[in-house]
């Protein structure tokens, strides 16, 4: 009977070892349990007519809906992407869009990604002048373009813009922490090494 309890427990530590181990070193296969990548032709391929990187597009709508094509939010952002009906309508008319049925095309998942993806490049683009573009554009995708916006008109000419809201700069550094993420999971599935 000790004899086996004793193998038990060295079973037990061995687990536990290799279990803290793949946790230190988070290898791919780890985190792709951890974090997936639904609509990766999708993804792949709206990051790169946008000209983004499909981690970042990927780690936003993990961000945003962990995946879910159906999320909706409290403040009425429907979708993958998380977009709000008047700005996906927006882009619909940007984009070239003559119909637009809020009430349907934003859970369409390939539609949420490819308008996700041309707001956050529009927004990238907007703030290009600054050389934290890709923070500014996250921070706007999160806290609305106006916020970004009087932020940088409040900021002294060649100072850094700082994010005003504690949430947003969390969100910011949550999607760029799963942008690594992603990148180190599906590097070669996302164009990368």
């Amino acid at each position: 009977m000790r004899r086996a309890l004793a193998v038990v427990a060295v079973l037990l530590c061995v687990a536990g070892g290799f279990a803290l181990f793949v946790h230190a070193t988070q290898p791919a296969w780890w985190l792709r349990l951890w974090y997936p990548l639904n609509y990766r032709s999708a993804v792949v391929g709206y990051a790169r007519q946008d000209q983004l990187d499909p981690a970042l597009l990927a780690a936003v709508i993990y961000r945003e809906s962990r995946f879910h094509s159906d999320a909706r939010s409290d403040a009425g952002a429907v979708g993958l992407m998380q977009l709000l009906p008047d700005t996906a309508e927006g882009i619909a008319i940007h984009t070239g869009g003559t119909r637009f049925d809020p009430a349907t095309d934003l859970l369409n998942p390939d539609l949420n990604i490819r308008y996700g993806a041309w707001y956050l490049r529009h927004l990238i683009n907007h703030y290009s002048a600054y050389p934290n573009s890709v923070d500014l554009a996250l921070a706007a995708y999160n806290a609305g373009q106006s916020n970004v916006d009087s932020w940088i008109e409040g900021t002294p000419n060649g100072q850094p813009v700082r994010i005003r809201f504690e949430e947003t700069r969390d969100y910011v550094d949550a999607v760029r922490h799963l942008q690594d993420v992603y990148r180190k999971a599906y590097g070669a599935e996302l164009g990368g090494g």
